[in-house]
């Protein structure tokens, strides 16, 4: 979405989703297939669409998450939350719908990340300093945001979700030796 192009959104169509209890949600682990498939849009303007963006705040706190992607509770859906980077601490968070991510700031840092569905697991992640989120939020309207601080990762690292990418997927030869034990676990269960 640039600027102007509001009335464009959303820029591919929705596809037809799968009906979701909301209240059924829970945080799926790696080596669950959902979290390799590249999710589709959401209509923005579903009570459904909504209502699963609620309860994934909730299952994000309840886990001590900074952020949780649909594909991690089990639905294909171009849909993320996160804390809310001014009040961190508090109960809510924020909605992107549909976001799309792009790099304003070349220079590379390392970062270690951990992720919801891989529990135990850190992995050091090379990321862009600076993004712009452009996205749909919880009440319909249009968000933008640019971001060169730790959110700015956490964005990045959500949208991986959105598109079947998980930091295993990053891991150094050291990441890999230091988690063999605790990824070899999860693909067992």
């Amino acid at each position: 979405m640039r600027p102007g192009a509001v009335n464009s959104w959303p820029p591919t169509p929705y596809h037809v989703l799968m009906s979701a209890d909301p209240t059924s949600l829970t945080i799926v682990l790696h080596p669950e297939g959902v979290l390799r498939r590249i999710a589709n849009p959401v209509d923005p303007s579903s009570d459904e669409v909504r209502a699963v963006a609620e309860r994934m705040l909730v299952l994000m706190h309840e886990a001590e998450g900074i952020g949780l992607a649909a594909p991690q509770v089990g639905l294909s859906w171009r849909l993320f939350v996160t804390r809310d980077p001014d009040d961190r601490d508090g109960p809510g968070g924020l909605v992107f719908m549909n976001p799309v991510v792009t790099v304003t700031d070349q220079v590379v840092e390392e970062s270690i990340e951990g992720c919801l569905s891989l529990p135990g697991i850190e992995v050091t992640v090379r990321r862009p300093r600076g993004v712009r989120i452009e996205a749909i939020d919880l009440a319909g309207q249009a968000v933008v945001q640019d971001r060169d601080d730790h959110f700015a990762r956490v964005y990045q690292h959500e949208t991986d979700h959105l598109n079947g990418v998980l930091i295993i997927d990053r891991m150094t030869t050291m990441d890999r030796m230091r988690n063999r034990r605790a990824l070899r676990d999860l693909e067992r269960a």
